[in-house]
């Protein structure tokens, strides 16, 4: 299988759009295809968003991305960044798709000099949670986290 990762421009963003449409779906919303390209325009647009994609050049498919949003932090004063979506079609995972997206995020952030790279998954979602250990990602431990709906 011959994978390559890259960043994605504003030129991407139609079939970055499929996988985050299924992305979406994975976490039980609805199907919203036209959402999900103007969503993802959006973002690129306003320099919100970075976003990397792994294409099977083979088969000249997109089959995953992930998507990283610029935050700082105040004590250190410097940029992070949060590991918002990562996600691959079910046919390739297992193949190391996911290790790649996050060595492109991960080098994306040294880069640009960030404190580091944040993330969440679901409790019950243990394959994550390994990828994501044994990539260095740490549980906090210190700190509980907490979030208001509006």
């Amino acid at each position: 299988m011959d994978i390559t990762v890259f960043q994605a421009s504003l030129e991407d963003v139609e079939e970055a759009a499929v996988l985050f449409d299924q992305y979406r779906l994975f976490y039980k919303q609805q199907s919203d295809l036209a959402g999900a390209k103007a969503f993802m325009a959006a973002r690129l647009e306003k320099n919100e968003s970075v976003l990397f994609i792994a294409k099977d050049r083979t088969a000249n498919q997109a089959i995953g991305f992930t998507q990283l949003y610029p935050s700082f932090s105040s004590i250190s004063m410097r940029a992070s960044y949060i590991l918002n979506d990562l996600y691959v079609l079910d046919q390739y995972r297992g193949q190391g798709v996911a290790q790649l997206l996050l060595g492109s995020a991960k080098q994306y952030a040294i880069a640009a000099d960030a404190k580091g790279l944040e993330l969440a998954t679901a409790i019950d979602n243990v394959t994550a949670q390994r990828l994501y250990e044994r990539n260095g990602y740490e549980k906090d431990e210190a700190y509980f986290h907490y979030y208001l709906t509006l």
